[in-house]
């Protein structure tokens, strides 16, 4: 038997079938994977994760390093170190050294994801960001802010209530500002709960923004708006992040597949793929157990179900590659999507023409990428569960 055969094995002995017929892979293996990955992402010259790793026959390329990919990796790294388990990152040789520069941040999401890892990773820091950056005009300062992107709000709302978890008594007073921004995300929800991705209707193509929200759009509302509450001791903004957290669940495919894109006029699913696997193991598990943190709403099944799809109950369940899991190569693959840009264009037509459909497999294929942000999100959910012990 091959050396890859051997590990992948020993992968799948530790999933196990629960009695909802659900396969459940094994966590702390899949935080030990996930590490793995990042390792070979990790640039030494830079002390940073690079941005992607696409793989061929040849092997794998590595793209430039990225600061805003990196803070994502050190929060989930800063959650599993959290746990005890061991590393091999110089995790605060690598804070400090993202957090001296910060020219990267051009956007009110990004000074939203940077005052969320300040408030996680480095907290005794957070007056120097406050100091830096003018928080009661970022809604006003940054395109994306006076677009109302919800994902950059959602961010920004997130670093909001993390300071205010961290710092309840040194920091300036964010109630308004943090209220304003919850405002904007509230406008971008449609009634069955599903966000659209910007606020702007002048344009066609920004009304298609204001009614079309991707995943991501969804799942970062549904976590900083489970952490504003939390943070801010207000009930009201549960009620939207548990609005937007049933329908993604009521909408999850029969296989956990978390879909690429959303009506919120409608409450549907208008374009299926790429299912990517960072909203399967990552994001989706970060905003549901966020919520059911402070709901006590149960979000475990839809959940275990996204993992299960990683864990090769998806699209290709019949094929030997069907596992997103590549022991052999140290990674978590990217997505299952269309196979080509011209499948992508006619995937994304026939899903508004006719949203049940079901693609045929053999129009589908991995994408063999790595992203650091993705293991940053992964570790982020799960890093508290630690690794193995053996």
């Amino acid at each position: 038997m091959s050396l890859q055969a051997t590990r992948e094995m020993g992968v799948r002995a530790r999933d196990n079938v629960s009695t909802d017929g659900i396969l459940r892979p094994d966590i702390p293996s899949l935080n030990a994977l996930a590490v793995r990955s990042l390792t070979t992402l990790f640039d030494e010259k830079e002390q940073l994760f690079s941005e992607r790793a696409t793989f061929d026959v040849s092997g794998y390329r590595r793209s430039r390093a990225t600061r805003r990919h990196t803070i994502v990796a050190l929060l989930g790294l800063h959650r599993l170190a959290e746990s005890g388990g061991a590393q091999p990152f110089d995790i605060e040789a690598m804070q400090n050294s993202v957090f001296r520069d910060r020219s990267w941040v051009k956007t009110a999401g990004h000074l939203g994801l940077l005052t969320w890892f300040t408030a996680v990773c480095l907290p005794d820091r957070l007056e120097t960001i406050f100091e830096e950056f003018d928080f009661e005009r970022v809604l006003a300062s940054y395109e994306d802010a006076r677009q109302a992107r919800t994902a950059g709000l959602a961010w920004f709302l997130a670093g909001i209530a993390h300071a205010k978890l961290a710092r309840p008594e040194s920091l300036p007073d964010l109630t308004d500002v943090a209220a304003d921004t919850y405002r904007l995300l509230e406008e971008n929800q449609g009634q069955g709960g599903i966000f659209g991705h910007a606020a702007s209707v002048r344009f066609p193509r920004e009304t298609l923004n204001s009614r079309f929200g991707t995943f991501a759009d969804q799942i970062f509302p549904v976590y900083a708006l489970s952490m504003f509450a939390r943070a801010f001791q207000i009930e009201e903004p549960l009620e939207s992040a548990l609005a937007c957290a049933n329908s993604i669940c009521a909408l999850q495919g029969q296989l956990g597949q978390w879909w690429f894109l959303y009506d919120k006029c409608t409450t549907r699913v208008v374009s299926r793929y790429p299912v990517l696997s960072v909203h399967q193991d990552g994001t989706a598990p970060c905003g549901l157990l966020a919520v059911e943190e402070v709901t006590g709403r149960s979000f475990h099944k839809a959940i275990a179900k996204g993992l299960s799809w990683i864990a090769g109950a998806n699209e290709w369940r019949n094929d030997p590659r069907n596992d997103l899991r590549d022991n052999a190569h140290g990674f978590i693959w990217d997505s299952i999507g269309p196979a080509g840009r011209m499948a992508k264009y006619l995937e994304a037509g026939l899903g508004f023409l006719m949203p049940s459909r079901e693609t045929a497999v053999d129009r589908l294929r991995i994408q063999y990428d790595a992203r650091p942000d993705h293991f940053g999100w992964l570790l982020y959910a799960f890093g508290k569960f630690g690794l193995p012990t053996a």
